[in-house]
């Protein structure tokens, strides 16, 4: 595949037969000598990470050829206007998670077509941003998304996207593809440059709103796409323990803020594993 819709995207795209990790890639690129030949944008893709890793540490492995392991360079700066504050980078991973999500609704509803079915925006199925990276197709993980704080406010946003994994490769019983979803294969180059352009939009859009996740209409879009809210949820807390309760918004700084079922008072939560409750 030449990737022709999705290096239009982007302003350098690299593909890699193999590497350990896309987002060690470009954060060795962007802190080594051609730093200035990265600029905001630049992407790096594979089909065959063999050291990828998620969220607290976590490994991802996938069968070779079955996901896409994609990394882009955010560099805020790069984006004119004033500098923004530093709590503002605690929106870019939910920003990454609306843009994937959108962009695997838009699958969906290809698939839904190629079935000979009625493009209604869904595809037939459901899919939605699970809190605060995660993106779900009818409640199972299809994509996760870990950010990395390279200097300043240079982020590194991975991504990645399980796109023909039958049942016997997923990585849990929670998790599925997007031919598993539809049962048709998806247009690869479609989904990323549908990602990739949203991504780079959105955070030209959240730039020019001074990183303002409301003035950038960011707060309302993540709220419409997040199927976290309204959920009995358990959180796992970073420093132990965990809370239940109910998923009631999403804050001003992106934290979920959960009602306690114990002593019904709101708790803000900025990092945790999130699960939804089914009783």
């Amino acid at each position: 595949m030449d990737w022709e819709r999705s290096r239009r995207a982007v302003p350098r795209f690299e593909w890699l037969d193999s590497t350990g990790s896309t987002n060690d890639v470009l954060r060795e690129a962007v802190t080594g000598a051609d730093a200035a030949g990265w600029p905001h944008g630049a992407t790096v893709v594979t089909d065959d990470q063999t050291s990828g890793r998620g969220r607290l540490g976590r490994t991802w492995l996938a069968p070779t050829g079955k996901t896409l392991a994609i990394s882009v360079l955010i560099r805020l700066s790069e984006l004119g206007g004033a500098k923004l504050p530093p709590d503002a980078l605690g929106w870019l991973p939910l920003l990454a998670g609306a843009a994937m999500t959108e962009a695997v609704r838009g699958a969906l509803a290809a698939a839904s077509v190629d079935r000979g079915g009625e493009e209604d925006g869904t595809g037939g199925v459901e899919a939605w941003l699970k809190w605060p990276n995660d993106v779900l197709v009818s409640g199972f993980k299809v994509c996760g998304i870990l950010s990395e704080l390279v200097a300043g406010d240079t982020v590194v946003i991975g991504a990645g996207l399980n796109l023909t994994l039958d049942e016997h490769d997923l990585p849990t019983l929670t998790s599925t593809s997007l031919q598993l979803a539809t049962g048709v294969r998806p247009d690869a180059d479609a989904v990323l440059a549908d990602y990739l352009e949203r991504l780079l939009a959105s955070t030209a859009e959240f730039a020019a709103a001074g990183g303002d996740p409301i003035a950038s209409g960011l707060a309302d879009r993540v709220t419409t796409l997040c199927g976290t809210l309204g959920q009995d949820v358990r959180v796992e807390l970073p420093g132990g323990g965990e809370l239940v309760g109910v998923a009631e918004r999403i804050d001003a700084d992106g934290r979920l803020v959960v009602r306690d079922d114990e002593n019904g008072e709101e708790q803000a939560v900025a990092a945790g594993d999130v699960t939804h409750l089914r009783y």
